[in-house]
């Protein structure tokens, strides 16, 4: 996944600080940390955490530090208040709606994705530039025009949207959900976009990490190959 930010923060940190690599790590250590809860668990060490959320021990302390001193010596971390305090940091302690706009296989899977409502996130609107699809149901929601955007952007007073649609439509789509007052954004479209100042993008371009994955299995492959060549020669 690609971060694209606004150039209203310096070099890769929030406003107050946290770096954006810690920020993408925040809900890892948070679903770790609702599973702990879930078996039952009322404390945990930083390694049993980071054993959890599988990354490095000192690389989670250091990442933790920056929300604040929620640890005890010898104890460890009281896993509900911790979890709590990650999920506050990371605004999931409020619901936010969001727009999917285009409908197609993508769009509709993302429209049906459950994980959504269990971390504050609520899709309110589901929009499409082909008729076809208007006034269409999917999940519950009536797929509304793409004219409609900006009155159902006003309306719900929505500032996160979800690009699903094709490569070429991306930028003409981004362009309407920033004139209309969203200011997150997260791109499916394989495609980059550009946007003001002000205004955040994630970009998530699932093609190219099944090209990633290629590029390790090929390595897997060769690497057998050119150890036994080594030997031979």
């Amino acid at each position: 996944m690609t971060i694209l930010r606004s150039p209203r923060t310096p070099s890769g940190a929030t406003d107050r600080g946290i770096p954006d690599a810690t920020v993408a790590r925040l809900p890892v250590y948070l679903r770790a940390l609702t599973s702990l809860a879930d078996q039952g668990v009322a404390s945990c060490s930083s390694h049993e955490l980071s054993v959890a959320a599988g990354v490095n021990p000192a690389k989670l302390r250091k990442d933790l530090s920056y929300l604040g001193s929620y640890g005890t010596r010898g104890v460890g971390y009281e896993v509900e208040y911790l979890g709590y305090q990650i999920a506050r940091e990371i605004g999931q302690t409020q619901d936010w709606e969001v727009v999917i706009v285009g409908v197609g296989n993508l769009g509709a899977a993302l429209s049906n994705y459950q994980g959504f409502s269990t971390r504050g996130i609520r899709v309110a609107a589901l929009v499409d530039a082909d008729e076809k699809r208007i006034g269409q149901e999917i999940a519950g929601i009536k797929v509304s025009a793409l004219a409609d955007l900006p009155q159902i952007i006003d309306e719900r007073k929505i500032s996160i949207g979800i690009i699903a649609t094709p490569a070429e439509a991306a930028q003409q789509v981004t362009d309407l959900l920033v004139a209309a007052g969203v200011t997150s954004i997260l791109n499916f479209a394989p495609a980059i976009v550009h946007v003001p100042e002000g205004v955040d993008v994630r970009k998530v371009d699932l093609s190219i990490e099944l090209q990633i994955l290629a590029y390790h299995e090929q390595r897997k492959s060769v690497a057998p190959t050119t150890i036994q060549t080594a030997v031979s020669l």
